[in-house]
């Protein structure tokens, strides 16, 4: 188990729709210092896919926080339940690991953030794009200094895979998914963003249906201004084929990334750097599975080795914007953090 000693972290996946299954499938097969021993979805046809995995099922999530087994819950479910699930796993003293956003208000997220640290419980986020290899690269140039002073940052994570979706399904809601891709990509752009430039300022958005009837619109472009300086744009669009692209601009280089495949299946990187009094330099990077990896910090943080590497306080930066964000794309005005 990749050099782990010791019980891997009980855990049950609470949502065994598409993102649940890839989290079910990754952990089970091994290799992610956790295990997932119970299965939680309303749809009891999901029942056959939680006994191929090993895993008990339930159609609600109080049996599984019931099961004396089950030391942290895996939420993949929509952002709307996130709040009171978190509560009803803090207060059946579980650990958790939430899909992103964590909340739509930064009023939420400080409430779940503050539940969690309060009972002593780890608090895990699905922003499995810090655990890509060539953007931890990215932060550890940052954070070293390598990349200078940070100037901007330019990111766009756009696809159209939900254009063939049951108009009914809950991530083409404008109310439970607003500003166009925002919360299923954008969001973890602002992740990134907040990481390296720290708290943002304002934002102006611009989010309009251009090429579908998606109601929250499709195509959606934000710029971010930071309370240090600096700022970000960033595109997550719902009706052009997949790219996800993220460049850091500093005063002692750039760093580029462009992945060649969606997360769920991926393929790999293409890293295109720029560093002062040196000639540009394009390299590949191998594939790696940056959502086990995600989960294996989380595990280790469960077992007191380490400590999560997202931080409360980062988790409430980055939906503080994403509620700016989501404002604005409905006036269109700079709205102040």
């Amino acid at each position: 188990m990749s050099g782990y000693e010791g019980k891997p972290v009980q855990a049950a996946i609470v949502g065994l729709g598409w993102w649940g299954k890839k989290m079910a499938t990754l952990v089970n097969a091994g290799g992610a210092e956790m295990h997932f021993v119970h299965g939680v979805d309303p749809n009891p046809a999901e029942q056959g896919f939680a006994a191929e995995r090993g895993m008990r099922f339930s159609s609600e999530l109080g049996e599984a926080l019931a099961d004396p087994e089950v030391e942290a819950v895996i939420l993949a479910t929509p952002h709307s339940l996130h709040q009171s699930q978190i509560a009803q796993a803090v207060a059946a003293g579980k650990h958790v690991f939430c899909e992103k956003p964590l909340a739509m208000t930064r009023k939420d997220a400080e409430a779940s953030v503050a539940l969690c640290e309060k009972a002593g419980l780890v608090l895990g986020m699905g922003h499995e794009r810090r655990f890509e290899p060539p953007i931890a690269e990215i932060l550890d140039a940052a954070a070293t200094g390598r990349l200078g002073r940070l100037l901007q940052i330019e990111a766009n994570f756009s696809h159209d895979k939900f254009l063939g979706l049951d108009p009914s399904n809950w991530r083409l809601s404008a109310e439970q998914a607003p500003a166009g891709g925002m919360t299923a990509t954008g969001i973890h752009l602002t992740d990134l963003s907040v990481k390296l430039m720290g708290p943002a300022k304002d934002v102006r958005v611009i989010c309009e249906n251009l090429a579908s009837e998606i109601p929250q619109g499709d195509t959606m472009s934000a710029h971010i201004r930071f309370k240090s300086g600096g700022s970000a744009y960033v595109s997550a669009t719902l009706a052009t084929p997949f790219i996800s692209r993220f460049a850091v601009f500093g005063t002692l280089g750039w760093i580029e990334v462009r992945d060649k495949a969606h997360v769920e299946s991926p393929d790999g990187w293409i890293v295109t750097e720029g560093w002062k009094g040196q000639p540009i330099t394009t390299r590949e990077v191998s594939p790696a599975e940056p959502v086990r990896d995600n989960l294996r910090a989380f595990a280790r943080a469960v077992r007191g080795r380490e400590t999560y590497p997202i931080s409360g306080e980062e988790m409430i930066d980055n939906i503080a914007l994403l509620e700016a964000i989501i404002r604005s794309a409905r006036t269109g005005a700079v709205e102040q953090l």
